[in-house]
């Protein structure tokens, strides 16, 4: 009997799943729920194979090829290739600094009236206010702050930095505040409770055994800072992306091509050197 099991997976006990109902529950349950939101955002991908849009759709991408590689513009692209570096790098330096104060004196553990137990109302009310002002900042994506700056501050680089800035200042001052919090309060409690200030807590308490994963978490967001500058460009922000959208106005399928085969080398490097800089780091 034990031979004839063995041979039979479907009868033997032991290579049965025995949790196939729940998954297929839960399988089910995604379906039902998902196929709402297909059919209320209209997606057919069938579309895309129909003869009236798959012509167009092959002969804008037969102009891809090849690409072009004259001196000139290849010369246009590296420069345009350095104003999205220099975008995110200087987005993300003035995110910091609007994401560090913002954290800083937003942090429980910091508080000199929280050592006592309930923190007093006016430092609670000043918490929450602050934590409101980071979820504003970042619940608008930069593409929106972008689409408003323009129009202050007129087509360029300045709107795209400032649209990272608002953006990433949210979201760095969040995560840094929770990985403050997440942390060993002992030491810096201590601290505080000896007379030290708020700042010498934060540099000698909880700055060192947190120095790794905040160093690691803001150079991931510059990465993904060189993602969306390219993306800014779109709506006027400069760089590589505002090159390119002039390209395809154009519908220079070659332009496009070289451009995109620079950005995801640009990418590339950037998750390269994010990794490198976590891995010496952490």
């Amino acid at each position: 009997m034990q031979t004839v099991l063995s041979r039979n997976p479907q009868r033997d006990p032991s290579k049965r799943d025995p949790a196939w109902m729940g998954r297929l529950f839960w399988l089910l349950a995604g379906a039902a729920l998902l196929w709402p939101a297909l059919v209320l955002t209209e997606f057919k991908v069938w579309t895309l194979f129909e003869a009236s849009n798959l012509k167009p759709t092959l002969k804008f991408l037969g102009d891809f090829f090849p690409p072009k590689i004259e001196g000139e513009f290849l010369l246009l692209v590296a420069k345009e290739t350095w104003r999205t570096v220099a975008i995110a790098t200087a987005g993300i330096a003035l995110a910091m600094v609007l994401a560090v104060p913002l954290a800083l004196l937003s942090v429980r553990v910091l508080s000199v009236s929280a050592l006592t137990g309930k923190m007093n109302k006016l430092p609670s009310a000043l918490r929450t206010l602050l934590r409101w002002v980071m979820v504003l900042l970042r619940s608008v994506p930069e593409l929106i702050w972008a689409l408003i700056f323009v129009r202050v501050v007129g087509l360029g680089p300045t709107a795209g930095v400032i649209a990272i800035a608002l953006t990433y200042g949210g979201m760095l001052g969040k995560v840094y505040a929770e990985i403050l919090e997440s942390g060993d309060a002992q030491v810096t409690q201590s601290l505080l409770r000896n007379g030290a200030g708020r700042l010498q807590a934060f540099f000698y308490g909880l700055l060192p055994q947190n120095a790794a994963e905040l160093t690691s978490y803001s150079v991931y967001r510059w990465e993904c800072a060189i993602r969306s500058s390219a993306v800014l460009g779109f709506v006027g922000a400069g760089g590589l992306g505002q090159q390119m959208d002039a390209s395809m106005k154009m519908f220079n399928g070659s332009e496009v091509s070289t451009m995109l085969i620079v950005f995801m080398l640009l990418v590339w490097l950037a998750d390269t050197t994010s990794a490198w800089l976590r891995r010496e780091l952490g």
